[in-house]
């Protein structure tokens, strides 16, 4: 299939198929509208409880805090005002949805991002917003 560059950065490219809007003109003239390879339903759903999870202001603390490197929970906490208590919650969240992962040294456990895609969804968000 022929593609169409719609967007790019150092980090994502989005294409369209070439004939994206005849595609969408003959799903209007047959009375449904569809977008060209869609998601299956589940995935649908996993990305929507992934935007829920990166949809809480403290999280995204948390996240920016570890965009820099790896943190403990009192490093985060004193960072952030936060009660370690809070920290570990918000921690525990981020870790089941694979945001962040735990290293643990001795008796201290470090938190980082998972990878390299979590920091540049930040950016990109951020620079969505800042637009």
């Amino acid at each position: 299939m022929s593609r169409v560059r719609l967007y790019a950065n150092n980090d994502l490219t989005i294409y369209l198929p070439k004939n994206y809007n005849e595609l969408m003109m003959n799903n209007k003239k047959n009375n449904k509208i569809s977008a060209p390879d869609m998601p299956e339903t589940n995935t649908l759903y996993e990305l929507s409880d992934f935007f829920k999870v990166m949809g809480d202001s403290t999280r995204i603390q948390l996240l920016w805090a570890l965009e820099g490197g790896r943190m403990c929970v009192n490093d985060l906490a004193s960072l952030l005002n936060m009660t370690k208590s809070a920290v570990s919650h918000q921690l525990k969240v981020l870790r089941t949805a694979k945001l962040v992962k735990p290293e643990k040294e001795g008796k201290n456990v470090y938190y980082s991002l998972d990878d390299a895609h979590i920091k540049t969804i930040l950016e990109m968000a951020l620079e969505h917003v800042m637009e």
